[in-house]
């Protein structure tokens, strides 16, 4: 009986869901044929993008593009966790923060998609331009909040560790880091989101693979139920990709409230 409370009370989280999606298949299915079919064409009912997500996973197109966009982000996402030591450096020693940050703020507030011009000419179409893309994103949000977390460790913390006779690097491993991963994991998956959409800007106009240049290529040929595909599997692996990140957070840090949620 408890699996069965749990499932339905799953189904009732999608309440508000099959609702939308209700209105949704009224107006395009519906209504709008009624006042000129060409209408359905710009905005097809679910139902329609339901068949085309059928057709696409079945001749293999969607699962090839969500794995090439999934590798960019994975592969960008490991190069932007030099973020951590970099953040740790800022956020533990003056010198290296005063040095640094005026650099860190200057770029920081540039968006990713404002790079993508250069990038092209530095990269090329291709991953590495994409990957270059989707590290911007991650890195700022992941360093941002790795300086946050260690500058707000509980200063007599690192007194106790110090009167004890703790080394520099002791007090890093086991009180800094310990401490500070409750935001090190917020910023991660602040990041991860961040990089998500500029992946897909970059695939836009920079590849030739990925979910980005599905989108754009059902555009050339006005399939717009391709281009909802695409959208809703963006967005529904971004949501679960913050569910694994969620999940492994109350695995690894059962102590922390700030990933309880």
């Amino acid at each position: 009986m408890r699996p069965l409370r749990a499932a339905l009370a799953r189904l009732g989280h999608c309440l508000l869901l099959a609702f939308l999606l209700g209105v949704w298949e009224l107006i395009s299915g519906v209504w709008l044929p009624t006042i000129d079919r060409n209408l359905v064409t710009l905005m097809p009912p679910p139902s329609a993008v339901g068949l085309a997500a059928w057709e696409l996973i079945a001749n293999g197109d969607l699962p090839t593009h969500l794995w090439a966009s999934l590798k960019r982000e994975l592969m960008a996402f490991s190069f932007a966790l030099t973020a951590i030591p970099l953040g740790i450096a800022m956020g533990w020693w003056r010198g290296v923060r005063e040095q640094v940050d005026p650099v860190i703020e200057i770029l920081r507030p540039i968006p990713p998609i404002a790079w993508i011009p250069l990038s092209l000419l530095w990269f090329g179409i291709g991953d590495a331009q994409n990957q270059f893309i989707i590290f911007l994103g991650i890195f700022f949000p992941v360093l941002i909040n790795t300086i946050a977390g260690v500058k707000n460790i509980e200063t007599n913390l690192i007194r106790a560790s110090r009167s004890l006779g703790a080394s520099e690097f002791f007090i890093l491993r086991r009180v800094v880091l310990p401490a500070a991963l409750p935001q090190i994991v917020t910023g991660i998956r602040v990041g991860f989101g961040f990089g998500w959409m500029a992946l897909v800007a970059a695939e836009l106009v920079g590849a030739s693979s990925g979910l980005g240049f599905m989108i754009n290529d059902a555009r050339s040929v006005l399939r717009t139920d391709i281009i909802l595909v695409g959208m809703l599997t963006i967005g529904m692996t971004g949501f679960f990709i913050d569910l694994v990140v969620r999940r492994l957070s109350r695995h690894l840090l059962p102590w922390s409230l700030a990933v309880a949620k």
